[in-house]
């Protein structure tokens, strides 16, 4: 091959590379092919922060909601950003184990206090009472709920709805592990 033709080839091989590198990150695929969250309109995510303060007594601002889907459920992990913030670590402990205890009776008023009634996966998330496991723990920054059901339209239910949580609180909440800068667990007890 001549010069000026492997030129003109690696050219157009990094033209498709960044052609395909563009779309497969403007698509959402970065997670082995799901696509992305979407995310609620400024209103919304405001609306629902309002809503919010009536319901969770800890201080949005300084805490950040994880919420990671897992084949049979998924694991919903509310710290503090400053782990040594105690008022809130304590604030977000109560408000989760009350809200562990009220799930497991299939009662989801206060998500839908804040998200609205017709939020998705809550409809079905209500008749499962008796059909998906919760577990509490706290953790050193704040605490978490582990939701296990072997019934997939329950999996799928949870997925919607984590999928709303993040959408609708913003930058006060991430889909996947929680990152590096998040406080590691510390001693859990377990409800």
């Amino acid at each position: 091959m001549r010069r000026i033709d492997v030129t003109r080839a690696r050219s157009w091989l990094g033209a498709i590379a960044v052609t395909t590198a563009v779309t497969f990150w403007s698509t959402g695929c970065t997670d082995g092919g799901a696509p992305a969250t979407p995310t609620a309109s400024g209103d919304r995510q405001s609306q629902v922060a309002e809503r919010g303060e009536s319901v969770m007594p800890f201080d949005l601002d300084r805490t950040t909601h994880h919420f990671v889907k897992t084949a049979d459920g998924g694991v919903q992990t509310v710290v503090a950003d400053d782990r040594r913030d105690i008022r809130q670590v304590d604030l977000i402990q109560q408000h989760l184990r009350h809200e562990a205890d009220s799930f497991r009776r299939g009662d989801f008023t206060d998500p839908a206090s804040i998200h609205g009634s017709d939020m998705p996966g809550l409809a079905v998330l209500r008749d499962s009472a008796g059909k998906i496991t919760l577990e509490y723990e706290m953790t050193g920054g704040g605490a978490r709920i582990t939701y296990t059901t072997s019934e997939p339209a329950i999996v799928e239910a949870l997925h919607a709805w984590f999928d709303a949580q993040v959408s609708d609180h913003g930058v006060h909440a991430t889909p996947g592990v929680p990152s590096s800068t998040t406080p590691e667990p510390g001693p859990t007890t377990s409800r």
